[in-house]
């Protein structure tokens, strides 16, 4: 008994060692692991891509500028990634969206009625206190100076189907009797260049995209006739679009105007907030039975 009691007084130093060692490791092990389970974690999972469609209303060149930068900005830290695509002109969105081919699209009143149909885009914001309505402008120098001096006369329209720019208007001519050439030149911009360059009498457009025209643009043309207001443009989703993507864009959207830079970036289209939409804010469009269409898509 008492040579067992001597050995184990002589091995307890060995098994102290051996705990401080046990210890040690232990603790390194503990100091390196948040390290070593970062770099062994699998790579985070690539975010969807959500084609974001904008209505070439202007140039392809002009809203790839004004854009992108607004994309980035409701990307960013979401649970989507956004990617800018627009059309060589207004028919040829049309026949996209008829197709399906955005997630997201920007598109006029008229749009929205008829491809939330088929293939079911649903309304998800739309500009904040503010209402839609056409013009037609002039040459500041041309003898027109109401809407009865344009029978005969040669009009520009961005597309058969752009509601307030050539819908309302060519409407509006024609039940005022007044008999009119209408040239279709696929976007707001062109438009007003027609009429600039003097290829045209007079041409449609829409508030927002006059607005945008460069100052010196803007002080040769003057605004013949405004047609009455509507519900603005919508940014509406295909049916693909997951509900927890749509509610984190809206909330993006929505806080765009609460920031400096988000201000900024409305502004350069001249935007100035979006609010939450519903289907049924577009009601005083379809009010106006337009029914489908009112020319063969892609036909000019």
């Amino acid at each position: 008994m008492a040579q067992f009691s001597r050995l184990c007084v002589k091995a307890a130093p060995n098994n102290a060692i051996k705990w401080q060692l046990i210890y040690l490791i232990i603790f390194v092990m503990g100091w390196v692991s948040p390290t070593y389970a970062q770099d062994t974690n699998p790579p985070d999972t690539p975010k969807p891509t959500l084609v974001f469609g904008v209505v070439p209303q202007q140039s392809a060149t002009q809203l790839a500028k004004l854009w992108p930068p607004i994309l980035a900005a409701l990307s960013e830290n979401a649970n989507y990634q956004l990617q800018f695509a627009t059309a060589p002109d207004i028919p040829t969105f049309e026949r996209r969206l008829k197709a399906g081919e955005y997630d997201i699209a920007y598109m006029n009143p008229y749009h929205y009625v008829v491809f939330h149909d088929s293939p079911g885009y649903l309304a998800l914001a739309r500009e904040k206190d503010k209402k839609l309505k056409g013009l037609l402008v002039v040459r500041k120098d041309s003898p027109i100076k109401s809407l009865a001096q344009l029978e005969g006369k040669t009009l520009a329209f961005p597309a058969p189907a752009a509601f307030a720019a050539s819908v309302l208007p060519r409407a509006h001519l024609q039940q005022a009797n007044l008999n009119v050439q209408v040239k279709y030149v696929g976007s707001h911009d062109s438009v007003y260049l027609a009429v600039l360059q003097g290829l045209v009498d007079a041409g449609g457009g829409v508030q927002r995209t006059f607005n945008n025209l460069s100052e010196a643009q803007k002080q040769q043309l003057t605004v013949l006739w405004q047609t009455p207001t509507y519900t603005p443009h919508a940014i509406a989703t295909h049916p693909r679009v997951s509900v927890a993507q749509r509610q984190m864009l809206l909330e993006r959207l929505m806080a765009l105007s609460t920031t400096v830079q988000g201000k900024a970036l409305l502004e350069s289209v001249d935007f100035s907030a979006f609010t939450a939409a519903e289907d049924q804010d577009w009601d005083d469009v379809r009010s106006l039975k337009l029914g489908s269409l009112t020319k063969p898509l892609g036909e000019k």
